[in-house]
């Protein structure tokens, strides 16, 4: 069977492990958006372009309560996000801006932006739990390529042991396509329907969820869910973000006798 996923690149995890609780001493997590080149000093009347930088925030922390994210005393997820929600932030970052993170009103760490790239680009910002021990949060980033394809973004953040492993499915024809998904990683897809899948040892889904892939979009798909030993647990779930509709898929894609995804690079891991 003709392959049909691609590699892209990869996520960095912040494990800075702060605690959900009164009592702890904040901390600080440096933003790992990497710089990819300096720009050129403009003079006279040039002005150098103002990229657009959209941030993207999802509450993958397993809590009853909402996660608010601010920058000095400006709330930037307005309403505050549920767990198992996503955000794409409208406020513009800058280096040096600061992200506070709180789940409750009590506070989960601080995120300083140290460079930001020099290209538009969706910055993703994850929060999730450390361990099953403890309600350490910890966070996780990504920066998303410029692609004409459409590309998904693949997240592990469920604690406790499960067997469970995640496909993506497209259906040409009646014939049902199936590749298998590596979590922490970043594939580019083709426009068009899938089902992102977690599937037992035999290949049987347990969980499913609707992805509309779109052209120059970018997706995260989350394994959240948390088997505690400190507090309640949460059953393993998925997040599919955004929601694209099906009528926003081009014609040709809809006209299209295959589709599926392309293979274009080399996977990366968590460091």
């Amino acid at each position: 069977m003709q392959r049909f996923l691609v590699s892209l690149a990869a996520f960095t995890m912040c494990s800075s492990a702060l605690m959900l609780d009164k009592n702890h001493t904040q901390g600080t997590a440096p933003m790992v958006w990497e710089k990819q080149q300096q720009s050129t000093d403009l003079s006279g009347y040039v002005r150098a372009r103002q990229f657009d930088h959209r941030l993207r925030v999802c509450n993958a922390y397993p809590n009853e309560a909402s996660l608010i994210v601010s920058r000095r005393q400006e709330v930037l997820t307005e309403p505050a996000l549920n767990y198992r929600e996503c955000q794409d932030v409208k406020a513009p970052l800058k280096s040096g801006d600061r992200l506070e993170f709180k789940v409750g009103g009590v506070s989960a760490g601080i995120f300083a932006v140290s460079d930001l790239p020099n290209n538009d680009a969706v910055l993703l910002l994850v929060i999730h739990r450390h361990d099953t021990l403890t309600t350490a949060a910890s966070f996780s980033s990504h920066v998303f390529a410029n692609l004409l394809n459409s590309q998904v973004a693949v997240l592990d953040t469920y604690q406790g042991r499960s067997t469970l492993s995640p496909n993506i499915v497209d259906e040409i024809h009646g014939k049902a396509r199936r590749e298998r998904l590596r979590f922490n990683s970043v594939v580019a897809v083709n426009e068009g329907e899938y089902q992102v899948n977690l599937v037992n040892t035999t290949g049987g889904p347990q969980l499913s969820r609707e992805l509309v892939a779109l052209n120059r979009e970018s997706y995260v798909v989350i394994r959240t869910g948390v088997a505690s030993q400190s507090g309640p647990s949460f059953p393993e779930d998925l997040i599919v973000f955004p929601q694209s509709s099906v009528a926003l898929l081009s014609g040709a894609e809809l006209a299209a006798p295959t589709s599926a995804v392309l293979l274009l690079a080399v996977l990366a891991w968590f460091i």
